[in-house]
């Protein structure tokens, strides 16, 4: 099966990006300046991420807020239109997160026949959420294919995106907006994943490269998702199909603040709630190297000592530009201590770390988001 191609594909082209398969579409890794300059950037000023391979599941009609709240783990009651909310889809067998995902509640009141959400998946979940949305009364349709979306992310996101759309540059964090940009409808969310200020941009497709010439002739440059995973490992975010996934639950992913209580129903709700009373067997916990060697997926992580007993294994790893060290998830026993000392088997080379609190940059990175 040949990969999809996001709208901005002949950009990425022409700026020389290596394009790479990633979820069912073939996109942007990096361009020629390199991973470690555009991650430098985005902490430092501002990048735009094209993220077109994110679904969008346009769901809309006068039930449409009963069934997201009867389908998803977070509480749309929290939120209103104009704003947007992380939340997760679960397995109704074992509470493992099947996805996660942003929903963009563009309008309309619930029950209003011109409520809409703009529910965003994972790139390669789409097809799954769109299925558990199939619901008689309900309109549930993969626009996926209409538009783009791009990621301006950064301390100085707003001010240099302002420059092109006002209208978006003023999208407050986790808010939505719907504007016009050259006589085209277009919404943002002021939501991301690189633990930085921005907003992400739905523009339709036949716009979208008009618009990201926009953007880089305002000054801000490109990144590839090779700095999008450095970033979000930085702002301890997790990444669908390495700390979140079949078998892993909200609880043992330190995500239980995604999940409402007091909702009567939410798929999966009956074994989560089991896992709640039993506490759960393993914790998401970060991984700080003593050294600059960047940790890997997969390598085991044992207890300090001869004895060398297993503990877990590394999810996600990568050397932190920001921290100058190497930095890695592994779910772990819950009772381990930050601070505790580990050794990483980095194929049969000990490589010493310690367990830290999440996120690794410090409460000021935002806590979740959407893989993209």
């Amino acid at each position: 099966m040949t990969d999809r191609r996001s709208p901005l594909d002949a950009a990425h082209r022409a700026l020389g990006a290596k394009l790479v398969p990633f979820g069912g579409w073939e996109m942007p890794l990096a361009y020629p300046g390199g991973t470690l300059a555009e991650h430098r950037a985005c902490r430092e000023r501002a990048v735009v991420f094209d993220v077109s391979h994110l679904g969008t599941v346009r769901v809309s009609g006068p039930q449409a807020f009963d069934l997201l709240q009867a389908t998803f783990t977070n509480d749309l009651r929290r939120i209103g239109p104009g704003r947007a909310q992380y939340t997760h889809l679960l397995d109704e067998g074992d509470a493992g997160v099947l996805d996660d995902l942003i929903v963009w509640w563009v309008d309309g009141a619930p029950g209003n026949p011109a409520c809409r959400f703009d529910v965003m998946p994972n790139a390669s979940n789409t097809s799954r959420v769109l299925a558990a949305l199939d619901a008689p009364g309900v309109a549930a349709v993969d626009v996926t294919a209409t538009r783009a979306v791009v990621a301006v992310q950064g301390p100085a996101a707003r001010s240099l995106l302002d420059v092109v759309v006002p209208a978006a540059a003023a999208v407050p964090r986790f808010g939505v907006a719907s504007f016009h940009w050259e006589g085209r409808a277009c919404t943002a969310a002021g939501t991301g994943y690189t633990g930085e200020d921005g907003v992400e941009v739905a523009v339709p497709a036949e716009a979208a490269a008009e618009f990201w010439a926009a953007l880089l002739a305002a000054g801000i440059p490109p990144a590839g998702l090779g700095a999008r995973d450095t970033l979000r490992l930085e702002a301890g975010l997790p990444l669908h199909g390495h700390e979140l996934g079949p078998g892993i639950t909200p609880l043992q992913a330190g995500l239980g603040w995604v999940v409402c209580w007091d909702k009567p129903t939410f798929r999966g709700r009956e074994p989560l709630l089991a896992e709640r009373e039993q506490g759960v067997r393993r914790l998401l916990r970060g991984l700080v190297t003593e050294g600059r060697q960047p940790p890997r997926d997969g390598y085991p992580v044992l207890a300090e000592g001869p004895a060398e007993q297993p503990l877990g294994v590394v999810t996600s790893g990568n050397f932190s530009p920001v921290l100058g060290a190497g930095i890695a998830f592994a779910f772990l026993p819950p009772d381990l201590a930050e601070g505790t000392r580990v050794v990483i088997d980095a194929r049969g080379r000990p490589m010493a770390a310690h367990v830290v609190r999440l996120p690794f940059l410090g409460d000021r990175k935002e806590r979740a988001g959407a893989d993209g």
